[in-house]
């Protein structure tokens, strides 16, 4: 018989990074830990603060209820769990961790081998424009040939200035630039702003406008000069039906899938589906998760053979990450068989 627990765990950023919603210092998760016949399943529910649709006060009580009712089974409990995706994704994770011969290995594959590796973006923190030049800079340094900046939080001419002094120095054959605005446009001028933006060869800009208005997201995506990414738009988004009518209305150039935030494997693979029938391209995007979570969806990821620089983390934001073979050399993910994961809680 299974018995299962739960663990909260508060992950401690390095440096505090910034993003339109403030500045992050520390990054709450929990952890879902399977028992049955001696062997041990693990799996992160990556809940964000004030992104996550299930940022509820009592959302342990909710954790603890799934813990106490596990013998229903993998398969019921996502039905319950149907509005708590971060709940979905950690239950899959652990219940994929325990049938597995080693709990870290959820999808073997010439990745996990360490024969493979994926591709990924760099991540450009928002900050002063010395601050992001800095990290520009150390991103070009360590082999990233796609950036991801974060713009919406300084002055907007400043951060245009900042990347036409990137291409100024590198063709968009050499860095391939992504910007996420995370809703900081208003819709009355963003289409300006995307014209001012795509002068620059950029290949994309996530989430212009807040997430909710969809008749203005699916105009600006009818007229955009420049390729627009769905991300939070997803968020909160449960039945087959509700997906296929934001994709059929909004009509984006991609979407961008965040398994803690969607409904982890299974809502990220009816996204993927319903995309793909609909010629909207996709990438996944890991969400401040601890090595364990980034693990899992690198893992997932790996499966799905998509071409583009994918959007996961490297795990090395935080001061107490737990030791894993996860690692980033020349702008691509890494499984290194001779470092050894090292997870006690």
């Amino acid at each position: 018989m299974i018995k299962a627990s739960y663990k909260k765990y508060t992950l401690q950023f390095k440096n505090p990074s910034g993003t339109s919603r403030g500045i992050l210092r520390t990054k709450e998760t929990w952890f879902i830990v399977l028992e049955e016949n001696g062997k041990r399943g693990i799996g992160e529910t990556g809940l964000f603060r004030g992104l996550s649709i299930d940022d509820i006060p009592n959302y342990e009580e909710k954790l603890s209820w799934a813990c106490e009712n596990i013998k229903l089974g993998l398969t019921d409990l996502l039905g319950v769990f149907i509005e708590f995706p971060s709940i979905q994704f950690g239950l899959e994770q652990a219940f994929l961790s325990l049938q597995s011969e080693n709990k870290f290995q959820l999808f073997p594959s010439e990745f996990s081998r360490g024969r493979e590796s994926i591709s990924i973006n760099g991540l450009v923190w928002m900050g002063d424009q010395q601050f992001m030049k800095s990290q520009i800079q150390e991103k070009l340094n360590s082999g990233f040939s796609c950036i991801k900046m974060k713009i919406g939080a300084i002055d907007f001419d400043a951060e245009v200035a900042l990347l036409k002094s990137i291409r100024k120095e590198f063709s968009s054959n050499e860095i391939e630039l992504r910007v996420d605005a995370n809703g900081a446009f208003k819709p009355k001028n963003a289409l300006e702003k995307l014209k001012t933006l795509s002068e620059l060869d950029l290949h994309s800009i996530e989430q212009p406008i807040k997430q909710g208005q969809l008749q203005d997201m699916a105009l600006l995506c009818e007229n955009t000069p420049l390729p627009i990414a769905l991300d939070e738009e997803l968020i909160g988004v449960f039945s087959t039906q509700e997906k296929q009518e934001v994709i059929k209305m909004v009509k984006p150039q991609f979407i961008i899938l965040k398994p803690s935030l969607v409904g982890g494997f299974g809502g990220t693979t009816e996204w993927i589906d319903i995309a793909k029938k609909n010629n909207v391209d996709w990438w996944i995007t890991s969400a401040l998760e601890s090595n364990i979570g980034l693990n899992a969806i690198a893992q997932f990821t790996h499966t799905l053979k998509n071409k583009l620089p994918q959007g996961l983390g490297t795990g090395g934001l935080f001061t107490n990450n737990f030791e894993s073979p996860l690692e980033v050399k020349n702008g691509t993910l890494h499984y290194n068989n001779s470092n050894k994961w090292n997870f006690n809680l």
